[in-house]
């Protein structure tokens, strides 16, 4: 089965539901309102479920060879003491591939060169859709209107087209939490590849990339809008007495560098991820809060599983059906283990709580911080013919 489709949205779900179409035979059209493709963003983790669908959609080595694995590290609180260590050479035995960091910008180029330039749009904004007969979708596209065979909605945690499928869904709300992130304008020396550092309502995280630079993220307990008129000076105040190398990684950051985001996720769970032959994706369909580190990757499990359904599939009916059916309590699970997780980390301030929590961490066995990882990333995609 081939057909036309337009994917609304070119983020990383986006782009990858469009590798996947078009190695099917799809003809696609990946429509980006932004104006210009400026990459921003700061850093990223995949997991071995990533990186596997990643390798379905034929980009997995090339992502392998510009990111840096993430074998050492683990989590401490702010004095420098460690909670737990991570041990990525066991999940690398265990999975075939340890957790890789890289650039979001360099992930999107990646992806972005599996696809010829003729078939991203950018600087139009698709706001609705609607239907010429069952079989075809139109799509409102600048001065025209494009009739498809199939509509990815990738169009983010924001989504319009959710809106319109669902209107009687409350969408995304606030979780509570805002986070601040920035790259290094230089390389920084660290014992490890990634660190996650817990205090009450608050928590920094660093993963180190190919070229040395480093990542880092703080995600704050805080009432959503607040910013601040320099950022990285109140980065600075809050956690510049934490253990080193995190008051480094802020001397070595730029202050026109630091991104500031509140963290909005779909805390009500969408009832489909398909209207007629419209397939939500990525944050659209089950926007989640970081604490897993696994909304990339859910969103590049959509997009693999949505090509391999509709490559062998009589009909696009029947595959959104069966994309429906398994990603949506998948992904939904993973949405719901993510809040949790973040209730449980960084979200906590109470300091008894704090200090159970961190009790219990310590004395766990090192098999269960595999075990969690594995979890969630021990996923396997389906073949695509």
């Amino acid at each position: 089965m081939g057909g036309s489709a337009v994917v609304v949205g070119g983020g990383i779900g986006g782009l990858a539901a469009a590798i996947g179409l078009r190695l099917i035979g799809w003809e696609v059209t990946v429509v980006e309102r932004a104006p210009v493709l400026a990459d921003a963003g700061a850093g990223i983790s995949l997991h071995a479920n990533g990186v596997r669908a990643l390798d379905v959609l034929g980009v997995g080595e090339a992502v392998r060879a510009a990111a840096r694995p993430q074998y050492t590290g683990g989590t401490r609180v702010p004095g420098g003491g460690w909670l737990a260590r991570m041990d990525g050479t066991t999940l690398e035995r265990e999975l075939g591939t340890p957790i890789v960091g890289i650039p979001r910008a360099v992930l999107h180029r990646l992806l972005r060169a599996a696809l010829p330039s003729e078939c991203l749009v950018v600087g139009a904004e698709v706001t609705s859709v609607g239907r010429s007969d069952p079989s075809r979708v139109q799509v409102p596209l600048n001065h025209t209107v494009l009739e498809t065979d199939l509509v990815v909605a990738a169009d983010g945690v924001g989504s319009r087209l959710r809106a319109q499928l669902f209107p009687e869904h409350p969408g995304p709300v606030y979780s509570g939490s805002t986070v601040l992130r920035a790259i290094t304008e230089r390389p920084v020396e660290m014992d490890g590849d990634f660190e996650l550092t817990w205090g009450r309502g608050a928590e920094f995280g660093h993963i180190a990339f190919a070229d040395g630079r480093i990542e880092w993220h703080a995600v704050l307990n805080s009432p959503p809008g607040v910013r601040h008129a320099d950022a990285l000076a109140a980065m600075r105040r809050r956690f510049g007495d934490w253990h080193a190398p995190i008051p480094a990684l802020l001397d070595a950051t730029r202050p026109d560098a630091v991104l500031h985001h509140d963290i909005h996720e779909l805390a009500t769970p969408l009832p489909a991820f398909v209207a007629g032959r419209i397939a939500l994706l990525g944050d659209a369909a089950h926007a989640m809060t970081p604490n897993l580190g696994q909304g990339a990757c859910q969103a590049l499990e959509d997009a693999a599983v949505l090509a391999a359904a509709l490559a062998t599939e009589p009909t696009v009916e029947s595959a959104l059906a069966r994309y429906d059916a398994e990603r949506r309590p998948r992904s939904q699970s993973v949405a719901r283990a993510a809040r949790q997780a973040g209730r449980m980390g960084q979200q906590l301030t109470h300091p008894l709580a704090v200090a159970l929590r961190n009790t219990a961490l310590r004395i766990a066995p090192s098999r269960a911080t595999v075990q969690a990882i594995l979890r969630h990333a021990d996923w396997t995609p389906p073949g695509l013919g």
